[in-house]
């Protein structure tokens, strides 16, 4: 054998050895190495979110009790009023027709008033004289007093058709005043605009919306499969989209009994009442969320819930549990309040087991991978 042939087998006997070396020291590599965790006790606090918006807790919108033109609008919206201030004026656009047919009434009342009158003076006259008796005297003179009494009744009729006031109310239908202290939140209406008296038929329009903004409920909505957790009284907390960084306390004090569907969801209605801090405004309609604690458990044997494993067909929860170096056992466990981290342990694990922290290498297995 030549020289060169010798050196040849001698390289690949020598590539053949390393590579042997290579894989037995891969094949020789340890078990995966799981590390463990222990129970721990904590404080479990489930809480659901509630979606809303900040409302004032009283509202009223103000409607004209005649129809006509805005004349005057003498407030402007953010302004606060109080009680009887005058919020605008309307100009009162008669209906000629029955303008007209008002002022017939009148006349035809004054033409029964003159009669009356000519027809008590006759009768007084005689009665004066001994001719006729009390009884008849005092009959003309009712009726000569129930004339005159329709011919007023008639022009106020006449008075409020035209100006939409008998001139007695000091101008209470044209006068649109408020009825509540608070803040004006919306005036709808410009000057010019026409508007429709409220009535059994019609709403009316609104000529303005009064508030008052020092007390403010939070109204929202809560899932089905949560609303029967909440409780009325319980403490709440409202965060505002406006308000960044602050929490207002609030108390539920009401949880509607009739849902609506929403989505495909049952959504109940709740309300709070919010506690205001004078160094914020809060307005009207800000969007907020409400969180609502339904279970809070103190001191509680837990876990984390990554530890947990599920039978794939009960979906029966368990973990394993070192019971020697590296050998784990099942152990079925029974759980409570979860807050979506951590877990309540019932039974199954005691604070002592080591629980097993699954696809979770030891530190020197990663670093023989690398």
């Amino acid at each position: 054998m030549s020289k060169r042939a010798k050196i040849i087998l001698i390289v690949i006997a020598i590539f053949f050895i390393a590579a042997l070396v290579w894989f037995g020291k891969k094949n020789s590599k340890s078990i995966l190495v799981f590390e463990t965790e222990t129970p721990f006790r904590t404080t479990i606090v489930k809480k659901t979110v509630a979606t809303g918006k900040v409302i004032p807790l009283e509202e009223i919108e103000i409607k004209p009790q005649i129809t006509g033109i805005i004349d005057k609008v003498m407030l402007s919206e953010g302004s606060k009023v109080k009680k009887g201030d005058l919020i605008a004026v309307v100009r009162v656009v008669p209906n000629e027709q029955a303008l007209i047919s008002a002022k017939g009434r009148v006349d035809n009342t004054k033409l029964r008033v003159n009669n009356g009158q000519v027809s008590f003076k006759r009768t007084k006259n005689l009665f004066d004289k001994g001719v006729i008796a009390r009884a008849e005297y005092e009959s003309a003179e009712l009726s000569y007093d129930q004339a005159k009494q329709d011919l007023k009744n008639a022009e106020n009729d006449y008075l409020i058709i035209k100006k939409g006031s008998a001139n007695l109310g000091g101008g209470a239908n044209t006068n649109i005043i408020a009825q509540m202290s608070g803040t004006i939140l919306e005036i709808p209406v410009k000057e010019g605009d026409q508007v429709i008296q409220s009535n059994n038929f019609n709403a009316g329009t609104t000529i303005a919306s009064i508030a008052d903004m020092s007390k403010m409920i939070f109204e929202g909505k809560v899932d089905e499969s949560e609303v029967g957790k909440l409780v009325r009284g319980t403490t709440i907390e409202v965060s505002i989209g406006a308000i960044e960084g602050k929490k207002f306390p609030a108390k539920l004090n009401f949880i509607a009994p009739k849902g609506t569907e929403e989505g495909g969801a049952v959504q109940f209605k709740i309300k709070a009442d919010v506690s205001l801090d004078d160094n914020f405004f809060i307005r009207a309609g800000y969007s907020a969320n409400a969180e609502i604690i339904l279970v809070k458990k103190d001191s509680v044997l837990s876990i984390k819930e990554g530890l947990l494993r599920f039978e794939k067909e009960t979906e029966a929860p368990y973990v394993e549990v070192e019971t020697t170096q590296g050998v784990f056992e099942k152990r079925m466990v029974e759980l409570g309040t979860s807050d979506g981290v951590n877990v309540e342990i019932i039974k199954g694990v005691i604070a002592e087991d080591k629980i097993k922290i699954w696809n979770k290498a030891s530190k020197k297995e990663e670093e023989e991978d690398k």
